[in-house]
């Protein structure tokens, strides 16, 4: 009998843990525009990867891959220079993650 009342303290005790509400779920982190250009310059990149990798695979005809590489070579320089110009005029992203230094 103590060890079903025990069981079952210790299941109501994982559900509260694992459903419990966060406190406000409504609050979101506030981005800044050079986080956005970050993580869209990180989404271009892995796409050239993705477009490589495709293209060596057989998968794009020549042409295809050259007009869809500069593509998305122009869209990587566009971000980039942006996220140059917000830097210069101080404005920065909210963390750098360690290791992601591109």
């Amino acid at each position: 009998m103590n060890s079903l009342i025990a069981g079952c303290i210790l299941v109501l005790g994982c559900f509260a843990y694992i459903f419990w509400p966060e406190r406000n779920p409504f609050v979101q982190a506030d981005k800044t525009r050079v986080d956005y250009l970050r993580e869209r310059k990180e989404s271009v990149y892995e796409n050239l990867r993705d477009l490589n990798f495709e293209y060596l695979a057989g998968k794009y005809p020549e042409a295809d891959y050259a007009e869809q590489r500069a593509a998305l070579e122009d869209e990587a320089a566009s971000v980039i220079a942006e996220m140059e110009r917000l830097e210069a005029r101080g404005i920065t992203g909210r963390s750098n993650p360690i290791g992601r230094s591109r």
